[in-house]
């Protein structure tokens, strides 16, 4: 933000009267540590009136009964809990008339069940409003949740016996956790600001981003008010200020008898012996166990870091638990599976009792009694996160890679196991981890911890889901809360199947449901002057334009049959706009009129800039999936033939756009999804071609990069390209690929530099007869087996995609060698990269760790 919105931000804050009291043995979730029997605590109990706070989280307490929203108040830096007022209770819906549910026994004498409401819905599958039952029930779990015994299956089950077959009991909007329904019901925006009056939780207006809005909204004057409306919506999401985050990084070591084995969390058998607390305060420090007959060492810790030794392993433990009572935020890398999963199930082990654990384990997560729990370790394993967020920089999500990709950090390399370390050693090392995961959430402003929070904005979770959760979820849950903000009724996965059918074209790639996006056919050769053009978000322009969703495609009007889409038996409603052309339109408009531009405006603020490169990114990630999971079958709006239609409307777009470049005068010479290769374009013939896209597709073609040369062999997918400044952009080719070895990427680098010296085709063919020279030279030094002292050039790497007993169709090469090492000791997960050479021997792999130069079978690297 800039310095102004900052100025006013703050009017907001005054600091929360804090109150202490002492704890009982019924220890409350908002309540804090208990070292001794009567420590004093500090509760988070939210007054009844709060100043401007930050809405990070939302759970349901099961003793008050009551939905939880956890509250973050920046000046403080403390979060209060806000209990809801309204009397607002779960509940499930079905088509049963309440006369037909009272005669479900089983359903009105659940210890659970509440009462019954009958409401209207309007249901987007048949276009018409329906009368629906709301069962209430006193708590989730009575609705979902358990093995056996739930609302939600009670009443499919009982009912059949009761009234026959041919009665089919439906019930819907069972499966949403209740503090996400609570959130939808009372409209609420996570990550947004809110303030307290009287007990009541009211959104704050925040004038200069209103201010900012209506710029906004101003942009998009051509757009009908339906998707104006929606504009201003995600704007005032998306345009609100950001808090400084109070928070802490944490990292254990715990001893271990055996250096090659990660202890067991869930045993949690060995002594934690160290510990570093680092916090965004500059209070940071780290724990020692004292432990006989170990040396201090002479390493050196940076000199804001203060080390604290303890003699027994539960008062380290306690100092931990303080730190996590009292930091709003806590960061780990792997924290879920390991470092609180750890300390929780230690603690016991050690005779804690659970009241003074702040720590509350979950079946795949770790989450914080008071404060959120962020682990970065799921957030950068995120696909979409990694690919569009951080455009690849890093492969194997490990705290040293990222660290290194990212914020040029890398872990300590040690000689010795952990067990074995000086005190210093351990200190030294342990002070290294946590620094690294801090600066994973501090680097460029803030810049992961402001997506977390935009990305929180726009899916309406709270943080430690939205942190957590795949691209397919986030887009879920905002259709879900557009669902009830209309009051639709949301549909269950079949009732779209039932009703929309499935896929219709028939795929191209083995293991696809659908035909995909057109690939042209390279003309093959070197191309001089070379100009790609592509659309700006290409598939949710898609969905903008052609009025993509599950509601639209195949809708029950008759009159809307003529409007088909190109290459499928599928239609389009033209009576109606899906509520995902709304929403994923109106974020694109944003992303690509806004904020893409504003990200690289120098006339704005670093600081201003910077949020708008966060708030791009985020667009980013949503826009690329969001055409994707309407055709995964663990979506929950899981609707084929929108994904099928989605596709075939890119084909025809790209068939259209290369068909008016031909006509044009331009020479086309590769083709690939979203944008079109062309060879020597004028400006005028450029110029003509977007305008025609623009009027005719109604969508934004630009020129994207400019080549001086380009190279193509008849393979698709398979090319490189020379920018002007001499740099290469290669795609497809083996050499580049990162699971190559070294010894083969040092000759396509060397192949790649002379390629860039090339200005004219008679320089490129001077340039053929030297690559030819690197590849002989190569070959070579491969026969004569001079590759270096060790094998690690020559060593492939690939990581695991599950764990290597999970591969039971087929063993590829990397989990064979996965295999030996399991076999030598090794603990291996999916996501471990795995390092191997070819050999002459059985299996023909081996872990390069384990292999000798004498053992490579040189002729499989030819």
């Amino acid at each position: 933000m800039d310095t102004t919105m900052k100025k006013r931000l703050d009017d907001f804050f005054t600091v929360a009267e804090t109150v202490k009291e002492k704890q009982t043995e019924s220890s409350a979730p908002e309540e804090g540590l208990s070292k001794e029997k009567e420590t004093v605590v500090v509760t988070t109990v939210a007054p009844r009136n709060l100043s401007a706070s930050y809405f990070v989280s939302a759970t349901y307490d099961g003793n008050k009964r009551r939905a939880c929203i956890k509250l973050y108040e920046p000046e403080s830096g403390k979060i209060y809990f806000w209990y809801d007022t309204t009397g607002h209770k779960p509940y499930c819906l079905t088509n049963l008339p309440p006369s037909e549910l009272e005669k479900i026994a089983g359903l009105t004498s659940h210890t659970g069940f509440d009462h019954f409401e009958t409401l209207e819905k309007y249901n987007s599958l048949l276009d018409r409003q329906v009368t629906v039952t709301k069962v209430v029930a006193k708590d989730p779990l009575a609705i979902g949740g358990r093995p056996r015994g739930c609302i939600r299956d009670i009443i499919p089950e009982e009912y059949p016996k009761i009234a026959g077959e041919q009665q089919q009991a439906k019930v819907w909007e069972a499966a949403i956790k209740y503090y996400q329904s609570y959130i939808y019901d009372r409209n609420l925006a996570p990550g947004m600001i809110y303030k307290i009056e009287n007990d009541k939780l009211i959104q704050v207006r925040h004038e200069p981003s209103e201010e900012t809005i209506k710029q906004i909204c101003g942009l998009a004057q051509n757009e009908t008010e339906e998707s104006l409306r929606n504009i201003e919506l995600w704007a005032r999401l998306l345009e609100y200020p950001v808090p400084n985050f109070r928070r802490v990084a944490l990292d254990i070591e715990v001893f271990s008898p055996i250096p090659t084995r990660v202890p067991d969390p869930q045993e949690a058998a060995y002594r934690v012996i160290c510990a570093t607390l680092l916090g965004s305060d500059g209070k940071n420090k780290v724990l020692l166990l004292r432990r006989e007959g170990l040396e201090k060492g002479s390493e050196r810790l940076p000199p804001d870091v203060t080390v604290e030794y303890y003699d027994s392993e539960q008062k380290l433990i306690l100092e931990i638990f303080e730190a996590l009572w009292d930091y709003p935020f806590v960061i780990t890398f792997n924290g879920d599976d390991f470092d609180f999963r750890y300390l929780y199930q230690r603690a016991l082990n050690i005779g804690l009792k659970k009241s003074q654990i702040p720590i509350e384990v979950r079946r795949r997560v770790c989450l914080l009694k008071y404060g959120i729990h962020i682990d970065l370790y799921k957030f950068f394993y995120n696909r979409s996160i990694q690919i569009y967020a951080f455009s690849q920089k890093y492969r194997r999500v490990t705290l040293d890679e990222v660290g290194k990709a990212l914020v040029g950090r890398a872990k300590l390399e040690r000689a010795k196991p952990i067990s074995e370390l000086t005190y210093t050693e351990l200190a030294r090392y342990c002070a290294r981890d946590a620094e690294i995961t801090l600066e994973l959430c501090t680097f460029d402003d803030d810049l992961v911890m402001k997506l977390i929070l935009a990305l929180t904005r726009i899916a309406r979770m709270p943080m430690e889901d939205v942190s957590r959760q795949g691209v397919s979820r986030w887009i879920r849950n905002f259709l879900h809360h557009e669902h009830r903000r209309r009051n639709m009724l949301i549909p269950n996965a079949e009732d779209i199947l039932a009703v929309k059918g499935t896929t219709a074209t028939k795929a191209m790639i083995k293991g696809k449901k659908y035909k995909g996006a057109i690939v042209v056919k390279p003309v093959p050769g070197v191309h001089f002057n070379v100009k790609v053009m592509d659309f700006a978000s290409l598939y949710p322009s898609i969905i903008k334009v052609h009025n993509l969703g599950y509601q639209s495609v195949r809708c029950p009007h008759s009159e809307c049959k003529d409007n088909k889409v190109p290459g499928t038996p599928h239609w389009v409603c033209k009576k109606y706009r899906a509520i995902e052309s709304l929403l994923i339109g109106s974020l694109r408009d944003l992303r690509v009129k806004w904020y893409k531009p504003k990200s690289r405006d120098k006339t704005l603020s670093h600081e201003l800039r910077s949020w708008y490169y966060v708030i791009q990114s985020a667009l980013k990630v949503i826009l690329n999936a969001s055409y994707g999971v309407f055709g995964a079958e663990k979506f929950d709006l899981y609707c084929p033939p929108v994904a099928e239609a989605t596709a075939a409307i890119g084909r025809h777009v790209i068939t259209q756009t290369i068909n008016k470049a031909r006509e044009l005068g331009i020479e086309v010479i590769y083709g690939d999804t979203d944008s079109i290769f062309l060879r020597a374009p004028s400006e005028e013939q450029i110029n003509a071609l977007m305008k025609w896209s623009e009027h005719k597709l109604e969508m934004e073609l630009d020129v994207d990069k400019i080549y001086r040369y380009s190279v193509f062999s008849s393979r698709k997918k398979n090319y490189l390209g020379i920018f002007p400044d001499g740099s290469v952009d290669v795609k497809g080719m083996t050499g580049k690929k990162r699971h190559i070895p070294v010894f083969i990427k040092k000759a396509f680098n060397q192949m790649e530099e002379r390629l860039g010296r090339v200005k004219s085709p008679t320089e490129f063919e001077e340039a053929k007869k030297d690559i030819q020279q690197i590849i002989r030279e190569r070959y070579s030094r491969l026969k004569r087996r001079e590759w270096g002292e060790s094998p690690e050039e020559l060593a492939f790497h690939v990581v695991l995609g599950k764990v290597p007993e999970g591969y039971t169709k087929t063993t590829p090469q990397h989990v064979k060698a996965a295999l030996v090492l399991r076999k030598k000791g090794y603990e291996l997960k999916a996501g471990d990269l795995i390092s191997f050479v070819k050999v002459t021997k059985e299996p023909h792999v081996k872990p390069v760790q384990l292999a000798s130069n004498s053992e490579i079978d040189v002729d499989k690297y030819v």
